[in-house]
Formats: C-alpha cells, structure tokens, sequence
C-alpha cells in the first residue's frame, strides 16, 4: 500500500487575510499570495508543487474528499458557533474570533479541510493507505469548540478523531503537536478526557502566550492525559530529537494508541517569520522515522500527518517534502539548498548541553 495524500486546491483558495486591501476576496476571486497575514496559499500549493516537480507526487495515492459533515461538525462544535461562523460566511466574511479572517465561501473549505483529515483517518483504518498526510488549510490547531483563533476555523483533527470514533469504534488516539505554536485547542477538546493523548512540543510562550505550560496536565478523567513542553527560543536539531526520545517515545509506549495522529506544522524551522527556533528539513524528517518506527510496534503503522502552520513560502516546501518522502518510504529527495546555513546556525555545543538538561528535566515531571 502506498501513502495517502489528500490535497484539494480549493483549499488553497482560502482567503486568510486582507487586512490591507479591499479587494473583494472569496467566490472566484483568488486570494493573492500577500494578503495581509503569514498564512497564506503559498507555503502548502509549493510543497505540492515540489512534490509533482521531484516525481514524489507519482509515488503517493493521490486522493482528494469531501467536506466534513454538518453532524460532524457539532461533535466537536456548537450549532451556534457554525450558524454564526457560516451567516458571516455567506454575507461576504469577517472574523470571529482571534486572528481568523475569512473571506466568502469560508466556511465551506474550512469544512473541506476538516474532511480532508477526516478522509486521511477514514482510510487509514480501513486499510486502504498504509498511512497518510493531510494537506489541511485552513489549519485547526488553536480552535477550541465554540472559538476559532490563530488562523484556525475548524478543530480538524478532533473532527476527524470523533468521526472515526462513531465510524471504526476508535479507541485510544495519540495527537503529536510539533507545531512551534501550543496547540490549544486541542488541548482544551480533550482536556478531561483519557481516550486522547495531547502532547505539544512548542516554544514557550510564544503564540498563545498565556497556555502550553507544562503544568497543565490534564483534569478529571483526563489528568496526566495532556503533555505540554515548552522549549526555550533557539532549539534546534538536536533538541527536538532529545525530546522524541526521551518524552514522546515513552509516552506512546506508555499509552499504547490505536492510532497516531501527529498535527505537523513547520513553522519550528529556522527560517519561520513567526518563531524563533532552528530546526531543519531533516529534523521533520527523523521525526517522522521515529513516529512511523513507533506506530509499527504500537498500533499496526496507523500514523496521519495532518498540516498546520509554517510560514515561509521558501522552506516549508523542503521540510514538507522531506517528511512525506519519509512516510512514504520513499529514495526521491529534494536537496535542502539552505541546510548548510542552518547547520552553521544550531545552538553553541553549551547551549544544547543546557536545552538538552532542561528536556531531562521535563521527562522526569511528566514520565
């Protein structure tokens, strides 16, 4: 079986900003590429293009899907909080919530890329992909039930985790956030609940500033169930290797999940506007052996990578392709034209030491 990929380019039509013009964006107007804020079509319609142009596109089972139901929907969010968001939708859009503009129509593919991870799951379960990523856009990270935030409408991975729940019977789900945001939204749709692991790698205080601590476990049935590690500005490779090994390994082996679900933003890469941390390309990618290794001894290879932020129009596509290629198993490879700078720029062999110790410190309060 092959990889699963699940794309659609109307999801590359989402109207995330315009904030600076008044250009009248949504139905057959294309958002353009600088519309006012980071996220935008670029970073995820070059990773496809990347991807077509390397031959890795050929190698993948290119799928698309439907939007994720209205009843699928509310079993995450509210009907009030759909009814408002689609009203304003179809009035010609606005925003909700917290740095979530849309424009018309947004409810409609913020629906779709719900359906693309839901579709990612679906068939992951059903055997038919051996495993899968979802090139979701809007992302859906930060949006609690009824409070869309951070670019984020639609809660997609928590929509596609209840729908597999109704549909498969699904048990226990692991969700990896290594996003350089806190994945707070999340976090808060399964705070008290011990059926879903949520685990959030993401640099301290940075976006939400005010969640992600690493006190925050969990509460009711759900204590212990949520893992958050902040790391400090300036990890790099080797950090965020430390941290797969020493928390999120046996945190898995621990849960024991009958699926992984790992919500993949690239926006830890050395050269994000929005963070400032020093991963690379490769990073992800070892990242991902590790997860597909743990996936294979824990839950049958049962592993979708659902995509969330990154911000650089220039690099997400090399850290994107170096993942999938990973999942896929795949020899095709998109040299990394900026590795040679980001391996000048790791952290000074006393830095890492002190990332490394503060990581040792972290698995011992949370393991």
């Amino acid at each position: 079986m092959a990889t699963g990929f699940f794309w659609d380019e109307r999801c590359f039509w989402h109207a995330g900003g315009n904030y600076a013009m008044t250009l009248p964006l949504g139905g057959l107007v294309q958002p353009l590429a600088a519309g006012g804020l980071p996220e935008n079509p670029e970073t995820k319609r070059r990773l496809k293009n990347l991807m077509d142009i390397t031959g890795l596109s050929a190698e993948l089972d290119m799928r698309n899907a439907g939007a994720a139901t209205r009843a699928e929907l509310e079993r995450v969010h509210p009907a009030s909080y759909l009814d408002k968001f689609k009203t304003l939708s179809d009035a010609g859009g606005g925003e909700l919530g917290q740095r979530t503009p849309f424009a018309r129509g947004g409810y409609e593919i913020a629906a779709l890329s719900a359906g693309l991870a839901t579709a990612a799951v679906d068939a992951v379960l059903r055997g038919e992909v051996e495993n899968a990523y979802a090139l979701s856009r809007p992302p859906g990270h930060h949006c609690l039930p009824d409070w869309p935030n951070g670019f984020c409408l639609l809660a997609n991975i928590a929509i596609a985790i209840e729908a597999a729940k109704v549909t498969h019977g699904l048990g226990r789900v692991a969700v990896i956030d290594w996003d350089v945001h806190h994945g707070n939204g999340t976090e808060a749709i399964y705070y008290g609940r011990d059926d879903v692991l949520t685990l959030s790698i993401h640099q301290e205080r940075n976006y939400p500033t005010d969640t992600g601590a690493i006190t925050d476990r969990g509460e009711g049935k759900g204590s212990g169930f949520n893992m958050n590690i902040p790391l400090p500005a300036g990890s790099g490779h080797a950090a965020y290797l430390a941290v797969m090994d020493r928390i999120v390994l046996p945190a898995l082996e621990r849960f024991k999940p009958d699926l992984i679900i790992v919500a993949c933003g690239f926006d830890a890469s050395a050269y994000d506007p929005l963070a400032q941390m020093l991963v690379m390309a490769e990073t992800f990618a070892e990242m991902t052996a590790r997860l597909k290794t743990a996936s294979a001894a824990l839950c049958d290879g049962r592993l979708v990578l659902v995509h969330e932020g990154g911000y650089s129009e220039v690099y997400v596509p090399f850290c994107g392709h170096a993942t999938i290629a990973t999942l896929a198993g795949s020899t095709i490879e998109a040299l990394d034209p900026l590795k040679p700078n980001f391996t000048a720029r790791q952290p000074s062999a006393r830095t890492e030491a002190f990332q490394l110790e503060l990581i040792a410190d972290m698995a011992q309060e949370l393991l």
